[in-house]
């Protein structure tokens, strides 16, 4: 009998999926729709310290093989989603709490705050690419990275996650920089930043103008990145980018992710997706002799013993 649990950094999950930040997961009632539908564990919408509007529509296009999206990091506060969070723990799931912040300081304000509400984990967003003054700042600079983490882990006492940028030539040094802050885990990837131009009326057809690309046009890119982050640290790392079939999972686990965010697919396919999804990794364990996902992390690297 296949056995898909996993276990990331202490948090035991029923299968090796998440939702990732940003679909969802703004309110407790969402959070607690999506656990029922299956999925593993839930990261929680990026929240800040103060409410935040986000950017102008039109903020979301959808393409051919993604969404891209600038959505501006909308979020009510850290105050008033404490609450979603408490609520939301009760869907027998993990909670992992997304944070951003302007500075390190403020990151790791934020994640002790995302803990005190109850959070599992907290991840910490240092890579939106749409966000001015949030994210590529922070993520870009392996040192401030580094303190950003290390600052973070002071603030909590839960696991920290570092959510990092692919819109760099050097992200496993933003990896080894993460981990030497102390940061239990890293995500990779957020969104790459990208534009869309409606040729009829001659100008950008996002609001912000520049987005963040996700969906399977990035599938490679995050396998890839998860690939070379595997190979140089030794904390866990949780694949995102362009999952939407099992085959698409086993292929980050299999490129050294021990777990794998959904929210593209969620967007388009909706809740079900999570199931779906985990059926067909138990069905591609079982026809092809694996009993536990432990067996298949990291085969892509030296191939199947």
């Amino acid at each position: 009998m296949t056995d898909i649990s996993v276990e990331v950094c202490g948090l035991r999950l029923r299968n090796p999926t998440m939702l990732a930040s940003g679909v969802l997961d703004e309110t407790a009632r969402s959070m607690l729709a999506v656990a029922k539908s299956g999925a593993g564990a839930i990261v929680t919408k990026s929240i800040g310290i103060e409410p935040r509007s986000g950017h102008p529509n039109p903020s979301v296009v959808e393409l051919e093989d993604g969404l891209l999206n600038a959505m501006g990091l909308p979020n009510p506060g850290i105050d008033l989603f404490s609450k979603e969070v408490k609520e939301a723990r009760k869907g027998g799931v993990p909670i992992i709490g997304s944070v951003f912040g302007g500075t390190e300081e403020e990151i790791a304000e934020l994640a002790g705050m995302m803990a005190e509400a109850g959070a599992d984990a907290v991840e910490l967003n240092l890579s939106c690419p749409h966000a001015k003054g949030y994210g590529a700042e922070l993520g870009s600079s392996p040192e401030r990275v580094e303190t950003s983490c290390r600052l973070a882990k002071r603030a909590c006492g839960v696991p920290v996650f570092a959510k990092l940028t692919p819109n760099t030539s050097y992200i496993a040094e933003l990896a080894k920089a993460a981990e030497r802050g102390g940061a239990d885990a890293v995500v990779a990837i957020n969104t790459l930043k990208g534009m869309a131009i409606d040729p009829e009326a001659g100008m950008p057809i996002l609001g912000n103008r520049f987005g963040g690309l996700s969906g399977p046009a990035i599938k490679p890119v995050g396998i890839r990145c998860v690939y070379e982050i595997y190979e140089s640290v030794e904390i866990p790392v949780i694949g995102v980018g362009g999952v939407t079939t099992g085959r698409d999972a086993v292929e980050y686990i299999m490129a050294g992710a021990q777990a794998v965010q959904l929210g593209t697919a969620v967007w388009i396919r909706g809740e079900k997706v999570f199931r779906e999804v985990c059926r067909e990794i138990s069905q591609f364990m079982k026809e092809n002799g694996y009993d536990s996902v432990k067996e298949m992390l990291g085969v892509a690297h030296s191939g199947r013993h």
